[in-house]
């Protein structure tokens, strides 16, 4: 079944959490099982930020979690963020086009 992450968090700096992305992005080329991202900032909070991340199933996101660049990117991005940011799991069920 498909796996959709919704990851919440607030920044004021969110150039920097770009960088970091597209460092992920390089380190794991090949390895990381995410399908699809997509970034958005909340039109009346321009410190919130939502990223709906796009998996196979939730097995392939939780390997994509255990990959060890995952969780060097999830610290450094813990220092431009402001807390920890919240995760929404979620089962795809119907996906219409």
């Amino acid at each position: 079944m498909a796996f959709i992450q919704i990851i919440e968090y607030h920044t004021s700096d969110p150039d920097k959490v770009r960088q970091l992305q597209d460092e992920y992005d390089r380190e794991t080329e090949g390895k990381r099982t995410v399908r699809r991202s997509i970034l958005t900032r909340d039109r009346t909070d321009s410190e919130r930020y939502l990223a709906i991340v796009f998996f196979d199933s939730n097995e392939s996101a939780m390997e994509n979690s255990g990959l060890p660049e995952t969780q060097a990117v999830a610290a450094r991005l813990a220092s431009v963020v402001s807390g920890p940011p919240t995760f929404h799991d979620l089962d795809v069920i119907d996906d219409r086009s």
